[in-house]
């Protein structure tokens, strides 16, 4: 066993470039990729604007830490506070995820004094000791247990038993605005908006994890947005960068000036922030998530007509779409890659999971749709 099979497990197709929203083979065969990396190429593989920003960047200056001023550091500040909600006014760089994350919990513990933690069930909010915690799937959890305390997960989408859970002891609510690993899963109407009022009156932080519905994906520059509902943390990562390793913690005031002392040695370096910059320039100035609620309605409805009987349910919002099939959503994918080279993703057993660079096109939409049909009328689970 390599050590690449050690770590992540390996796909039997090996990679070469990638432009737009395609990725090409060591052997030339062109790939749609419609996995975009778990949400990481908002813009596309090699988007010309990443690319330049890098480029000049590294060649000026490649990294020093963080406690000197550096350009491309504080115009990413500034690209990324401009984009989130109102009041979200201070910002935090970090290297991934489940770092924003970590970061988010130990900001909530410390601004509001309080421990509990409540998180959903289904949730996804990464690896490290503290976001495992507050991770659902017992699967990830087991062999590194015992994990950080006083966490208490309630069902995702039940207002009711969200509420109850909330009280004095309550340090943060911490929720992704549509559940991405859990299976694509969208929340009732009304259900982040209970999540405001139920830490509102608790006097708890509510911690908006778009990690993965972020950067223009549904539609909105942020996934709360579509709602309305402000958290007083958000946390960011995945297509942040364009494809670069980098995350972010967006907060109110009140958390800011709250929070103890939390640093990492290569948080906000020069390089990273320069693509963080080009990235959230291009998307806004292009006017990506409008493009991309345009897409995720039209390859959105495209499924449901050509594969609706086929499947249990296509479901989701922009261009984060889940397709709950009636068989293994592994092999699926598989043969999708094989078969058709389109590149998606599991999320879960029988979930199918559609997070295709912003770039997308009806043609590519076509592109999916036909893969699909394909696969799903030429493979059962016999």
């Amino acid at each position: 066993m390599s050590d690449h099979d050690f770590v992540s497990g390996g796909k039997p197709i090996g990679i070469e470039r990638g432009e737009g929203p395609f990725l090409y083979g060591t052997d030339g065969t062109e790939y749609l990729d419609v996995g975009a990396s778990y949400a990481c190429t908002p813009l596309g593989h090699s988007h010309p604007a990443v690319v330049d920003a890098v480029q000049e960047q590294v060649g000026d200056l490649t990294f020093v830490d963080s406690s000197y001023p550096v350009q491309s550091r504080e115009d990413a500040y500034a690209a990324l506070v401009a984009s989130t909600p109102a009041d979200l006014d201070q910002a935090w760089f970090c290297n991934s995820g489940t770092e924003a994350n970590e970061a988010a919990l130990k900001f909530a513990r410390s601004a509001t004094g309080a421990s509990t933690i409540v998180a959903a069930t289904r949730s996804f909010h990464g690896r490290t000791m503290g976001s495992l915690a507050a991770t659902w799937k017992d699967e990830y959890k087991k062999p590194f247990e015992p994990l950080a305390g006083d966490v208490e997960f309630v069902p995702y989408g039940d207002d009711e038993e969200l509420a109850a859970a909330v009280d004095d002891e309550t340090a943060a609510v911490i929720l992704e605005p549509i559940q991405g690993e859990g299976g694509i899963n969208v929340p009732p109407a009304g259900y982040l908006e209970t999540a405001r009022e139920a830490t509102d009156e608790a006097g708890a932080a509510l911690i908006f994890d778009e990690v993965q519905t972020g950067m223009g994906r549904t539609g909105s520059m942020w996934a709360c947005q579509n709602a309305g509902v402000t958290p007083d943390i958000l946390t960011t990562a995945k297509g942040l960068g364009n494809g670069l390793p980098v995350g972010a913690v967006a907060v109110r005031d009140w958390i800011a000036d709250g929070a103890a002392s939390h640093n990492a040695t290569f948080s906000g370096g020069p390089v990273v922030t320069a693509a963080v910059h080009a990235t959230i320039s291009t998307l806004v100035e292009e006017e990506y998530p409008a493009h991309a609620a345009e897409m995720g309605d039209y390859l959105t409805s495209e499924l449901e007509a050509a594969v609706g009987d086929d499947v249990r349910e296509v479901r989701g919002e922009g261009l984060l779409v889940g397709v709950e099939l009636k068989r293994g959503a592994n092999r699926v994918a598989r043969d999708l890659a094989i078969e058709q080279q389109v590149l998606a993703l599991p999320a879960g057993r029988t979930v199918l999971r559609l997070l295709p660079p912003l770039v997308l096109e009806r043609s590519d939409a076509d592109r999916v749709v036909d893969a699909m049909v394909d696969v799903l009328g030429s493979n059962d689970d016999s």
